[in-house]
């Protein structure tokens, strides 16, 4: 296990230092701008914003994958890491070599994922969505 607990260390501190150089160039953007004129290209302006928005995405995954690692350490600790924690199964050695992080097994993962995907059909279908324009 000492070799699970130094890769799963090693990815957090690179995703966390990932994020540090990303709050880091957030923090150069939000310094004021030039004030562009009213003829301004609007594409560019658009352009802006999408990547803005990738940039936002891609942090809150990163985030996401902060939390996994360091639950995936809390469990080597406590020694239930590789139990899936659905069903309580070993979850197989090549799925953690794969994902380190990952807290299900393969079945208890689809599982999941099959729900997810039935919730947002049974929201779409009664106007539940986030999406929903008003």
């Amino acid at each position: 296990m000492k070799g699970i607990r130094e890769r799963l260390e090693q990815d957090l501190l690179t995703v966390v230092s990932r994020l540090r150089r990303m709050d880091s160039a957030v923090a150069l953007e939000e310094l004021p701008a030039p004030v562009i004129a009213a003829d301004g290209d609007d594409f560019s302006e658009v352009q802006e914003l999408e990547r803005r928005e990738i940039g936002f995405a891609t942090r809150e995954l990163l985030i996401e994958r902060v939390h996994r690692l360091q639950a995936a350490l809390d469990r080597l600790r406590d020694g239930e890491y590789g139990t899936c924690v659905e069903c309580g199964e070993d979850i197989a050695p090549a799925r953690l070599r794969a994902l380190p992080e990952v807290q299900t097994c393969v079945r208890c993962q689809d599982r999941i994922e099959r729900l997810g995907r039935r919730l947002e059909a049974v929201e779409a279908e009664f106007g539940g969505g986030e999406d929903e324009e008003d």
